[in-house]
C-alpha cells in the first residue's frame, strides 16, 4: 500500500511497468524499437519465424525441439533477469517480496507486450507437484510448419528456465496442447524431469486430461 509519506517524497504512483503504451517507444525516422529503459527491443517478421522452424527443420530434422528448446532455455535465464531487475528498479522492492498476485499480473502484461500473446497459469494441480500455463495468440504456434504433434519449444523452453530460477528447483516443460493443431489454447505442464519423464511420447497419442490424470496416479 502507497502511504502519504512515500507520495512527499515521490508523487509518482507506479502504475503497470509493462503497460504497451508506457513500455514500448519508437523512433520511426530512426527506425528503432526501445522500452522504458531506453534498452533496443527487435521486431520479429513473421517471415522470419517461419525460416528459423523451415531451416532447423532442414538441417537438424529431429532434433529441431531439442534446438528450440534450449535456445529458449538460454532465452529464458536472461529474459528472468532482465524481468526481476526492471521491477526492482520501477517498485523499489525486490521481486523477492513482492506480492505473487503483482509478480504474475507483471508476468502477463509483459508476455502481452511482448508480442507473445496471452498467458495464464491453472495452479489446479499445484498440491501434486505440477503447474499448468496456458497461453493464446502464440505467433510460434501461428506461423509453424504443420508437424502433428506440438511446436511451441521455444516458448516451452523460455517458462522451463524462468519458472526453473523463480522457484529455485531445475524444472522441465512439456506442451501437451497447441494452437497450431486446432487447440482452443497452448497448454504447458511445468514439472521436475524426472516426473514429466512418462509423457514425453503421450503428447501425441493423449489428451491434455488424461496426460494429466497419468501424471497424479
Amino acid at each position: 500500500m502507497i502511504s502519504v509519506a512515500d507520495l512527499l517524497v515521490d508523487n509518482r504512483i507506479p502504475g503497470n511497468y509493462f503497460a504497451v503504451d508506457a513500455y514500448v517507444r519508437g523512433d520511426l525516422e530512426m527506425g528503432l524499437l526501445e522500452n522504458r529503459q531506453g534498452d533496443r527491443l527487435l521486431a520479429l517478421p513473421e517471415t522470419l519465424i517461419q525460416a528459423i522452424y523451415s531451416g532447423l527443420d532442414k538441417e537438424t530434422g529431429q532434433a529441431t525441439r531439442l534446438v528450440l528448446f534450449n535456445c529458449g532455455r538460454w532465452w529464458g535465464r536472461s529474459f528472468y533477469t532482465r524481468f526481476c531487475e526492471q521491477l526492482t528498479d520501477y517498485y523499489n522492492i525486490s521481486t523477492a517480496d513482492m506480492p505473487m498476485v503483482e509478480f504474475l499480473q507483471s508476468l502477463q502484461q509483459c508476455w502481452v507486450t511482448h508480442g507473445w500473446g496471452r498467458l495464464d497459469l491453472d495452479q489446479t494441480y499445484q498440491h501434486r507437484g505440477f503447474l499448468v500455463i496456458k497461453t493464446w495468440n502464440s505467433p510460434f504456434a501461428k506461423l509453424a510448419p504443420n508437424w502433428n504433434q506440438p511446436v511451441c519449444y521455444l516458448e516451452a523452453g523460455v517458462l522451463s528456465a524462468f519458472f526453473s530460477h523463480l522457484t529455485g528447483r531445475d524444472l522441465h516443460c512439456i506442451q501437451t496442447t497447441c494452437e497450431s493443431m486446432g487447440a482452443d489454447c497452448n497448454r504447458f505442464i511445468l514439472g521436475l524431469p524426472k516426473r514429466l519423464e512418462s509423457i514425453e511420447t503421450m503428447v501425441t497419442n493423449l489428451d491434455h486430461d488424461s496426460i494429466m490424470r497419468e501424471l497424479c496416479q
